[in-house]
């Protein structure tokens, strides 16, 4: 991909033209008369570019040697910058991946702690993925412990499922598969081991916008400027330094990988060789991000939108868009495979994008449509047999393959867009995760202050206006080009920026409703704002529209796209370095010495075959650090495992204790933890906590005045335990506390005291 931009503008030939003359005969067989004047600009352009064409022949013709000269010159200038950009690209991914574990191990003295620190310093029930990773190292060989994942009945109590399709676990069969056979015991521990693989995969999350941005803009200084804003925005940009075993943490930097593939394969002037590349990368990357993250396919499922107006308003070559669509299907045939025939992954709304998508171009060619309504007609027609088809595939997957989970989705859809309303509790508790709810105002503060955000909108504006001037040229006709020039100004016709247009717009529109899509949104905010204010193209589209006549506009395009880069990265550096370097220097220190305490206690007083129940997060924690069974886990895409979830929480809610027993001992469960910040929250607003949502789906109650207010004749149960006496004591006996737990256990033989 580094020859993108060093590659001289010519005008393709060959394969390319043989396709587009068969299209654009019908519609040199009749043409409207309002479209003469047009037609007349096109040819007059057509005409110069042929001028100029005979001319460059003409001189090269006449000086052979100063020709030969100046395209060696050319081509070492090329060279030396292809080096020390790919320098500046390894070293800032080498440079943030040290960041990142010395800022980890500041913020939890991760390097001073014993090893059961460690794991609880793994938040938000991720490390329940790490248990797994343990597991595989502490099997007596690697098929062993691959066996026992996939037939894994030590998890959630009374059931044997299959871990590796279940919490997506390849990655920690290829990192455990690597510290097993690269000798690496006697070299780090485990842990450290597995941390710094994710930090690698960081690296090359940092390395592939760089390269991103280096590849549309033309000059690796966008690429530093990524980087930088980047950095600057990690609250907003990365999960890394919370949860680092995260799914998240592994995917994305896979698909922003697969993204630069993508980018180099839709760009005009490349060599076959780079073409083919980046075809294999993508392939590659695509089945990685399918195999490795259960959101994998909704995500594809977006960037498959965003293509397909591309290949809707033809934008992009027919031939590419086939060769995408190849990716896209085999890529979806292997996931399959290799999950175990994972039914989710036939009713995804990706394979029916494809399948849609490919109907559609077989029927378009079998039909003949008149040539002064064949665009307008083309373009609707491929809507509608798209979605249509779509739409029926999905239909019938439903009707022959059952899949649990979609109906509880596309309720959880429902109520999130207004069009409906419930009070089950399993809808408005993923409601009520802030992943999934609107993001706050205090994110678009932070990246208004470190002057991303009006820049991203300046430059998304720009190339969103001369992208509808490209689709509006292409709906009248004129054809698309294929080699462009500085001196053009128009930014909107290459089809990398128009794809990425189309990103921005599709990931933007989704981190306005889902918090949690603002990690996969953010880091590519700072990398097309770096290439719009890096790029000569950018100002030139500008210029042209201004008609500026009073300096030449190429040369202050030229200019301005090296200073304003430049004078923006000296203002980041003044502004964030000393903050930068003083997050490195204090000392963060995360202590939680309650759930120390519980996981202590659990290792030595609970039996190795107890079963526990919590809230999810808290048993994540549990699962890792004891290994024992737990009724639940933090997996928010299966029905099933949310519905014990609902069941576990009823402890928080105002039930009697015969009916909290019978839930509880329907999951063989032997202790059951209460915890005192869900019992007692008052933080979260007031119809978004645990025991409100509980009391909603409870019928438990009633409105006065715009008022809730919870009303039934049995007390709180977390409460009412607490007071230690029947019929509570009949059915449960406690065996520990603190200022943050309550464990009891869940008496075998109920025990009636009055």
């Amino acid at each position: 991909m580094s020859e993108l931009r060093c590659q001289k503008s010519e005008t393709l030939k060959g394969d390319d033209e043989a396709e587009k003359e068969p299209e654009n005969e019908p519609e040199m067989q009749a043409k409207p008369v309002d479209a003469e004047e047009e037609e007349e600009k096109v040819n007059v352009s057509n005409m110069e570019v042929n001028q100029d064409e005979e001319k460059d022949a003409k001189h090269k013709q006449e000086n052979p040697r100063s020709s030969k000269q100046s395209s060696s010159a050319y081509l070492v200038q090329c060279l030396v910058r292809v080096v020390f950009g790919c320098m500046a690209a390894v070293a800032c991914g080498i440079l943030y991946a040290a960041y990142l574990s010395a800022y980890h191990d500041r913020k939890f003295w991760f390097s001073a702690k014993q090893e059961l620190e460690r794991e609880i310093s793994f938040q938000g029930g991720s490390g329940l993925y790490y248990y797994y990773y343990k597991h595989m190292l502490s099997a007596p060989s690697f098929e062993r412990g691959f066996y026992e994942l996939i037939m894994d009945n030590r998890t959630v109590a009374g059931q044997t499922i299959n871990a590796v399709e279940r919490f997506s676990l390849y990655p920690e069969l290829i990192t455990s598969f690597l510290y097993r056979y690269t000798n690496s015991q006697d070299l780090v521990e485990p842990i450290y081991f597995y941390i710094g693989m994710v930090f690698c995969l960081q690296a090359l999350h940092v390395t592939a916008l760089f390269v991103c941005s280096w590849v549309l803009s033309g000059t690796w200084v966008a690429g530093m400027l990524a980087v930088s804003w980047y950095v600057i925005n990690r609250t907003d940009t990365t999960q890394v330094d919370i949860a680092v075993p995260l799914r998240e943490n592994w995917a994305l930097p896979c698909f922003s990988l697969q993204v630069v593939a993508l980018t180099g394969f839709l760009s005009n002037n490349i060599r076959s060789t780079t073409e083919m590349f980046c075809y294999l990368t993508m392939s590659a990357t695509t089945f990685t991000l399918l195999l490795i993250w259960e959101h994998g396919h909704y995500i594809l499922f977006v960037q498959g939108l965003c293509l397909f107006l591309l290949d809707s308003f033809d934008l992009m070559p027919t031939r590419k868009m086939d060769d995408i669509h190849k990716v896209y299907l085999s890529s979806l045939l292997l996931a399959y495979l290799f999950q175990f025939e994972n039914t989710s992954l036939l009713s995804s709304p990706l394979l029916s994008l494809q399948i849609g998508s490919v109907l559609a171009r077989y029927f378009q060619q079998k039909m003949k449509i008149g040539p002064l309504v064949a665009r307008v007609m083309k373009l609707f027609l491929h809507f509608h047999l798209v979605f249509s088809t779509s739409i029926t595939y999905i239909y019938l997957v439903k009707k022959l393959i059952p899949v649990s989970g979609n109906d509880f989705i596309l309720k959880f859809l429902e109520v999130k867009f207004g069009l409906n309303s419930t009070t089950d509790f399993i809808t408005n508790y993923l409601l009520c995760q802030k992943s999934h709810q609107a993001p706050s105002q205090d994110l678009f503060l932070r990246l208004t202050q470190a002057s991303v955000l009006p820049f991203y909108l300046l430059v998304l504006a720009i190339c969103l206006l001369s992208t509808l001037e490209t689709i509006y040229r292409r709906l009248s006709g004129e054809p698309m080009k294929t080699s462009h020039s500085l001196k053009d100004g128009r930014i909107g016709e290459q089809p990398p920026v128009i794809y990425h247009v189309f990103h921005s717009l599709f990931f933007g529109s989704l981190a306005l409703l889902f918090d949690g899509m603002k990690y996969l949104w953010t880091p590519y905010v700072c990398m097309f704002t770096a290439f719009g204010v890096c790029s000569p193209d950018v100002f030139m589209t500008v210029f042209k529209w201004l008609k500026l006549k009073s300096m030449h506009p190429v040369v202050l395009a030229l200019i301005l796209s090296t200073a304003v880069p430049t004078i923006i990265g000296f203002s980041l550096w003044r502004e964030y370095y000393p903050r930068v370097l003083a997050d490195l220097g204090d000392l963060h220190e995360v202590h939680d010495p309650d759930t120390l305490e519980l996981m202590t206690w659990i290792r030595l007083h609970a039996p190795a075959a107890a079963v526990f129940a919590g809230s999810p997060q808290l048993l994540g924690t549990i699962k890792l650090c004891s290994g024992s069974a737990v009724a639940s886990l933090p997996l928010y895409t299966d029905f099933n495992l949310l519905k014990r979830t609902e069941d576990t929480y009823q402890v928080y809610a105002m039930r009697s204790a015969e009916d909290v027993y019978k839930l509880l001992t329907a999951q063989k469960t032997n202790y059951v933890i209460i915890e005192e910040s869900i019992c007692t929250e008052l933080t979260r607003n007031k119809g978004c906590r645990v025991k409100d949502l509980l009391d909603i789906a409870n019928g438990h109650v009633i409105f006065d005045q715009e008022e809730m207010y919870s009303v039934s004749k049995h007390g709180r149960f977390c409460h009412e335990i607490k007071m230690n006496y029947s019929p509570y004591t009949n059915y449960f006996t406690r065996v520990f506390w603190n200022h943050s737990y309550h464990v009891y256990k869940v008496n075998s033989v109920i025990s009636f005291q009055y």
